[in-house]
């Protein structure tokens, strides 16, 4: 048998919303055989074209292959969805968005049920299903064998990032590095806020403030340093004394612009309840001990 013709694993897909389609038509391209399954039919009506077989129940979409990816709503929707299908010897890999407890959840409610389970956190947006060079991936966890059984074909729609055994940490993951990401959204939203009423021009200040948030970005290492070793006086630059010395400037301006504190706050005052509980010499990483509990 010739590489050309090496049978491509099947792969069945519970959800054709903008991600699952994306899925959907990276593994049709790439040769797989797929059968889909959604609960608006319609949907699926343009990958039948492509060559998909459209099953007529999830139950009928799970009989079909023994890899089921599933993509849907939420975690709600995936119980709902599954619980009238046979899991018995089955590859579940869900893709669906949850919290890391219910990751873990499903994934003991799939094993009672004969199945075997992976979770995924999709760092991605459709457009870059499919794109290698658009930097997307995937992060899973459960199982590493499954994981090893099943990375090539998971791994043709996007990258693939294995986290751990651990059922929960694909979702932890995820929900770590999203919740970075509206912390920046923030930041930017209060920096565009303070120019609104100015004769300056957004599109002037986006590239400086895209380059300073780069150039921000390494600091986290030097955080997960501090966290390792429990020193946060080392290496620090701007120290928290300093820092917080100089956040009644920032909250001066914003009134001066017209502009709702309220985005940078709640971390100045995380900032000067560490600063009285801990030490000035240290940088920024004792916040993070404040939010724990």
């Amino acid at each position: 048998m010739t590489q050309s013709t090496v049978e491509k694993t099947s792969v069945t897909l519970l959800g054709l919303g903008a991600m699952g389609t994306a899925l959907a038509r990276t593994w049709l391209a790439a040769g797989h055989p797929l059968t889909v399954w959604n609960r608006t039919p319609a949907r699926a009506a343009a990958l039948a074209a492509e060559g998909a077989r459209v099953a007529d129940s999830a139950a009928e979409a799970v009989a079909a292959n023994t890899l089921i990816v599933v993509c849907l709503l939420d975690d709600t929707s995936v119980e709902e969805v599954l619980a009238g299908t046979d899991l018995a010897d089955k590859d579940v890999v869900n893709l669906t968005t949850s919290t890391p407890a219910q990751a873990r959840a499903r994934a003991e409610w799939a094993r009672r049920r004969g199945a075997r389970y992976l979770d995924g956190g999709i760092m991605a947006v459709p457009p870059m299903i499919g794109v290698p060079e658009a930097g997307g991936y995937v992060f899973y966890s459960g199982s590493r064998e499954l994981f090893e059984q099943h990375q090539e074909t998971l791994a043709v729609p996007v990258g693939t990032t294995y986290v751990g055994e651990d059922t929960g940490f694909a979702a932890l993951h995820d929900v770590a590095l999203l919740s970075a990401m509206y912390g920046m959204f923030a930041g930017a939203a209060h920096a565009f806020a303070l120019i609104r009423k100015e004769d300056i021009d957004p599109a002037s200040l986006a590239p400086l403030l895209a380059d300073w948030l780069v150039a921000m970005a390494p600091a986290v290492l030097r955080t997960a340093d501090h966290l390792r070793s429990g020193d946060y006086t080392k290496g620090v630059v701007s120290n928290l004394a300093m820092q917080v010395a100089g956040t009644p400037t920032f909250l001066s301006t914003a009134e001066e612009q017209g502009v709702s504190p309220q985005l940078l706050s709640p971390y100045f005052e995380l900032m000067r309840r560490r600063l009285a509980a801990g030490s000035g010499e240290e940088d920024l990483t004792g916040v993070i001990d404040l939010l724990v509990h």
